[in-house]
């Protein structure tokens, strides 16, 4: 469920919130991993909390002017930290890439599907899109499960489309329509 004052979706285990500055250090700790770093299309490695202040900062005035929406996932009891989840905002096209991640040691533990299946229906419900789509190494079959369980589907293989780690890699390409949507 989304709350427009607070700018926060609850789901059955989690919050998804803004980050706030307070969270830079969680932040840096989770993504100063270098599985972490192998898994994702854009974190830094090493990361530092100058990184991740710097990349907080910029939420903010993206979500005023509509063009990516970035939450911290966390427990819904705790308010533990488990990693982060955004979606960017084509408004041309009425679509948007989702992106996340998780902390290693939160892994396994159904938080990223949880977040990405809170964050189509916001796509959808809240956003009007059109269209999710999201991305994943194929090295990665974990991320390839969270928008399978999602109800995402594959679209195609970007071949050798990104360099990473002194070699090129594949891209797989996941998407979910609006009307092929049943959240």
């Amino acid at each position: 469920m989304y709350n427009h004052e607070k700018r926060t979706i609850t789901t059955a285990r989690l919050i998804l919130r803004p980050f706030n500055l307070s969270d830079a250090q969680q932040v840096s700790e989770h993504c100063n991993n270098y599985n972490v770093y192998k898994s994702t299309l854009t974190l830094p490695y090493p990361y530092p909390i100058d990184a991740a202040i710097s990349w907080i900062q910029t939420h903010e005035d993206n979500f005023n002017d509509n063009t990516s929406y970035e939450f911290a996932i966390t427990d819904k009891l705790t308010q533990e930290l488990y990693g982060a989840i955004g979606l960017s905002n084509n408004q041309k096209h009425r679509n948007g890439e989702l992106g996340y991640w998780i902390g290693e040691e939160y892994w396994g533990k159904g938080y990223a599907t949880e977040a990405t299946q809170a964050l189509i229906k916001f796509a959808f419900s809240i956003m009007d899109y059109h269209k999710v789509y999201a991305r994943y190494f194929a090295s990665n079959l974990g991320s390839g499960r969270v928008m399978q369980k999602s109800g995402m589907v594959q679209e195609g293989v970007l071949t050798k489309h990104i360099y990473k780690e002194n070699q090129f890699v594949d891209l797989i390409h996941y998407g979910i329509l609006s009307n092929n949507y049943s959240g």
